[in-house]
């Protein structure tokens, strides 16, 4: 089964309002996942996690944000996605839904 977390810290609400849709992308897909909330308590802990702020999205370990690997601006923040769209709150549902194709890919849904 895949595990998404999804981290977050108390003060920022995009993650409480992107759990619901997030689910719905997850049942879309027909991935057996596990969604997983993971709080980030402070600056140490955002370090040690890696948190590009909230919400941090990552399927099996893995940012849904391609380019996330390169960024070291770790820190308790409202994260902004740099879309095609402009600036947004949560990641994009192209990203979620690539992240989660390479468990749905056998099971062709």
């Amino acid at each position: 089964m895949m595990r998404i977390e999804v981290l977050y810290f108390d003060g920022c609400p995009n993650h409480e309002a992107f759990l619901p849709h997030l689910r719905d992308l997850v049942g879309e897909t027909g991935a057996a996942a596990e969604v997983v909330e993971v709080r980030v308590d402070s600056p140490a802990d955002a370090d040690r996690k890696r948190f590009l702020g909230s919400p941090t999205v990552r399927v099996d370990g893995r940012d849904v944000d391609p380019g996330a690997g390169d960024r070291t601006d770790y820190g308790l923040k409202c994260r902004l996605y740099a879309t095609a769209q402009g600036l947004r709150g949560t990641p994009p549902d192209d990203w979620v839904r690539a992240a989660l194709a390479p468990a749905g890919d056998a099971g062709g849904g």
